[in-house]
């Protein structure tokens, strides 16, 4: 009896067999910029489900996603953009397993939820800051769905003061204003010369000016977007993982100062914004969590 987790990203796949208690072994990962995504989960799921019996499958993708129709459309995975059928994909390859599919959002809040950050609270909001932004949403002590599973998809919160174009087709979506790559782009523009997430945090922490004004505006954009979303949904926690995330002062002072200053309701201002403790992987732990409780 094995379950398996997958984990379907903008810049990387990754699969894992899932213990009871959701730690993972035999984990695998790729690249996501290979010619044939479907190729490489494949062979992913195959190297990993090695010589098992598999019964449960988990997969947490980037979104959007409908999780109805088992189909997902990332819009940072350019050959999937306009929908695949993976759900249908990977039941063809177990056709006994159980396979349930979410968007990497809930995987997260999952996650954080049972081993994580938001661990015995009711109502939190887990993050992850990376290529992208994505979110889910724990509500009255269970992860919110939504009608297509997209709930939950914070980084298409606008914020304030900001037209940037976005891949989803809209302007001033904090995914296309804090997420590493959208501010390398930024910085970038302005004259510096660096092309990862990393580089653009080892300058500001360095005292790089361009490259500080980028982290300024990740955190500043990142603190609106918590702001909103704690009003909304009346939430205790907010965590934070993803590898952009891990920025250092460069990027939370500026995200504490915003949510100090939009934190104007009385409730709202008890919110505590913390790193998540899981760290890298954390969508695919969640996944396993999908996989477990299938």
């Amino acid at each position: 009896m094995t379950a398996l987790a997958l984990d379907i990203g903008a810049t990387k796949f990754a699969a894992a067999v899932v213990n009871s208690d959701y730690s993972l072994r035999r984990v695998r990962r790729v690249a996501a910029a290979v010619v044939d995504p479907w190729d490489a989960c494949r062979e992913l799921l195959g190297v990993v489900a090695h010589d098992m019996r598999v019964t449960a499958i988990g997969i947490g993708a980037a979104g959007p996603v409908d999780v109805p129709g088992g189909v997902i459309g990332p819009l940072n995975l350019l050959p999937w953009r306009d929908g695949f059928p993976i759900v249908e994909r990977v039941r063809a390859l177990f056709p006994d397993a159980v396979v349930r599919l979410a968007i990497d959002g809930a995987c997260l809040a999952l996650a954080e939820h049972r081993v994580g950050g938001l661990r015995g609270v009711r109502n939190g909001l887990a993050l992850t800051v990376s290529s992208g932004v994505g979110g889910g949403i724990v509500a009255d002590g269970r992860v919110l769905v939504g009608r297509t599973g997209n709930a939950g998809h914070i980084g298409h919160i606008v914020v304030p003061g900001d037209d940037t174009p976005c891949a989803c087709g809209g302007f001033g979506c904090v995914e296309a204003v804090a997420s590493g790559m959208s501010s390398v782009r930024w910085a970038r523009s302005r004259g510096w010369t660096g092309e990862t997430g990393v580089e653009l945090a080892t300058a500001a922490a360095a005292g790089d000016p361009i490259a500080r004004a980028a982290l300024e505006r990740a955190g500043t954009a990142l603190g609106q977007a918590i702001c909103s979303a704690a009003a909304l949904l009346d939430t205790d926690r907010v965590v934070i993982g993803g590898g952009f995330a891990q920025s250092g002062e460069p990027l939370w002072g500026p995200l504490r100062a915003a949510v100090a200053r939009h934190a104007g309701l009385g409730f709202v201002r008890e919110l505590t914004v913390e790193p998540s403790p899981i760290g890298d992987g954390a969508t695919l732990v969640g996944a396993g969590v999908l996989a477990v409780e299938a």
